[in-house]
């Protein structure tokens, strides 16, 4: 069929006919470039969009009107002809929709799309990056609009070089999928192909990442595949049979993922992201709401598509599961590299600060020997029965290694979801955020800190999103309520849709000689954990953990491997009961590990 072109230069029929529709290799989502073009002539693309309760849909491209084919299976399809940057949509009668799969939008969620040249011209040096080795990720969890004072790809990427000198090997990205305003966590992302306008163009966004590649940095990012957010989310208009009536989540409608087109828009994303970004991970936000009875799960097919579409590259994949489930990390057999372990925050959280009120609970009956067992198994829930009303949940995982868990202090749940946004340093002070800081780096696991914690910042991390109405108000009572219910609270919440909430939440302004002492003390820990630690991970396990209490909030923990023995003893709140045994030179000793109430030491003991 020829192409007929108006003088628009756009297409007025389609080169897909009915007959070839029907073929299982055409795509359910998104557009699609086929020809780039030749001789002045436009590009040539496949438009695609899953609708079965529809019969006829519009492609309405530069305000002209096309028609669409729709096949058997609620595939519409149609096949024209346009310049870059053109932006699109799509009517099925209640005007004009952005493109589910859209990789950038003109302006906003409820805007239309625009077509994207997915061609990169990436530096060089990328040809060389090959990705990293997970034991060796020293993560810092960032948000792009307040990473910087510009709050973009491009400046954040400015920013590396510095990560890089602490030691730090990964960035881990809050999510950018296009959400509603130009304020919000990114969980509430309606548009999972499409990098957050605020936050700069795709371009942008694949530049920042060669640039974290040319540092040594790895860049994981947070991808939700669990819910949508509440504005913008037109799906629930294009293709109702995408959700799963009879399940909800905390944050929205449950999705079918038995269904080939919504497993498809999920797998397509994962290959976008590996593929066409060069991003070296993923964290899937709430696995556990990812509730999917077929066989092979989705959670299993995220992982063997990520792995195929990266080839030879390494390639990391982490979960936030709140089961404990040790399936996905058990070694060789486990798709995943590792999960969030929030049982060691909550355990070394609790004996800090005290607080024992909602999740803390189970935590608070014993903080210490919660932690002793986090470091000495993992987790701390293993199936067995918890106080504090916790229902049991998880499993024994001793067996797994150590880089099967993501240890942090501070994350952008455990300090945004509080009333206030306290980051563990303002709860409990320095001298105590000094030595959890000491034993988060240095201990076998993988460590994760949250934008500021390597430089000691004080400033919180608040909840904030940029809703319109009646969204904002609903959010703004909701937080009121939620946290109305604690004893510990008075007062009131920080208006989350405040401009100045937003604000008030940006790291690195404090005092330069404070940031930069803190800076110097990561920079040291990252260092032994990279000269002395990392050489015993990977050296292999040897005998069980011992860890046990030394006094009332004072531990020693030591780690058995091949080729030697990592010794940590921290007083957090207290010194031993009775003094420790000597340690001749460690690597690392702050203040009286005998005496002071807070104190740390490391030392190496080489196999014998």
């Amino acid at each position: 069929m020829g192409n007929m072109m108006d003088q628009t230069g756009l297409p007025q029929t389609a080169l897909v006919g009915p007959s070839s529709i029907q073929d299982q290799h055409q795509p359910y989502w998104g557009v699609h470039l086929r020809n780039r073009g030749n001789d002045g002539a436009a590009p040539l693309w496949q438009a695609a969009l899953w609708a079965p309760d529809t019969d006829h849909v519009t492609l309405v491209l530069q305000g002209e009107r096309y028609a669409m084919h729709r096949g058997t299976d609620g595939r519409h399809l149609l096949e024209f002809s346009a310049p870059f940057g053109a932006e699109y949509g799509f009517d099925l009668g209640a005007g004009l929709r952005p493109d589910p799969a859209a990789r950038r939008q003109a302006d906003g969620v409820h805007g239309p799309s625009v077509l994207v040249d997915p061609h990169h011209a990436w530096p060089a040096s990328e040809d060389g990056w090959s990705g990293r080795p997970w034991d060796d990720a020293v993560i810092l969890e960032i948000h792009i609009g307040l990473f910087t004072p510009e709050g973009t790809f491009a400046a954040a990427a400015s920013r590396l070089r510095g990560l890089a000198d602490l030691g730090i090997t990964a960035v881990e990205i809050m999510p950018v999928a296009q959400f509603s305003g130009t304020r919000g966590w990114g969980y509430d992302g309606v548009l999972p192909y499409a990098p957050h306008g605020t936050y700069g163009t795709p371009t942008d966004m694949k530049a920042f990442v060669a640039t974290a590649h040319a540092l040594g940095i790895a860049v994981i990012l947070d991808v939700v595949y669990n819910h949508f957010g509440p504005d913008g989310a037109y799906l629930h208009e294009i293709a109702p049979g995408f959700f799963d009536a009879g399940r909800s989540t905390p944050w929205g409608a449950g999705i079918d993922y038995t269904r080939p087109a919504v497993r498809d828009f999920f797998l397509s994303n994962v290959a976008m992201w590996i593929g066409d970004f060069h991003i070296d991970g993923l964290r899937i936000d709430a696995a556990h709401q990812i509730r999917d009875p077929s066989d092979p799960e989705l959670l299993t097919e995220i992982a063997r598509t990520a792995r195929v579409t990266a080839g030879p590259r390494t390639i990391w994949l982490v979960l936030e599961d709140e089961r404990n489930l040790t399936w996905p990390t058990q070694p060789v057999t486990g798709p995943y590299d590792a999960q969030w372990n929030d049982d060691y925050h909550h355990a070394l959280h609790c004996l800090l600060t005290g607080e024992d009120e909602s999740y803390y609970a189970p935590f608070a009956a014993d903080p210490l020997a919660d932690l002793l067992l986090a470091l000495r198994e993992g987790q701390v829930d293993q199936g067995q029965p918890r106080p504090g009303g916790a229902s049991p949940r998880g499993m024994p995982s001793a067996h797994l290694p150590v880089t099967a868990f993501v240890n942090s202090n501070q994350t952008h749940d455990q300090i945004g979801n509080r009333a206030h946004g306290d980051r563990l340093i303002s709860l409990v002070g320095d001298e105590a955020a000094w030595i959890a800081h000491a034993l988060l780096l240095t201990a076998p696991f993988i460590p994760m800190l949250f934008m500021g914690e390597e430089a000691g910042e004080t400033a919180p991390f608040c909840f904030f999103a940029d809703l319109p109405e009646p969204l904002a108000s609903a959010t703004r009572k909701g937080r009121q309520a939620e946290f109305s219910r604690f004893s510990s609270f008075s007062g009131k919440v920080p208006d989350p849709m405040s401009r100045a909430t937003f604000d008030a939440s940006r790291p690195y302004l404090g005092q330069a000689d404070r940031l930069s002492q803190w800076r110097d003390w990561t920079s040291r820990l990252v260092q032994v954990r990279r000269d002395h630690v990392l050489p015993l991970i990977r050296s292999g396990r040897g005998a069980p953990t011992q860890a046990k209490a030394t006094g009332a909030r004072s531990l020693s923990v030591l780690w058995r491997f091949a080729a030697g023995e990592l010794l940590i003893n921290a007083n957090l709140g207290s010194p031993p009961d009775t003094p420790v045994p000597h340690v001749p030179q460690p690597e690392i000793a702050v203040g009286n590990i005998d005496t002071d109430p807070f104190a740390f030491t490391l030392s190496i003991r080489p196999a014998s």
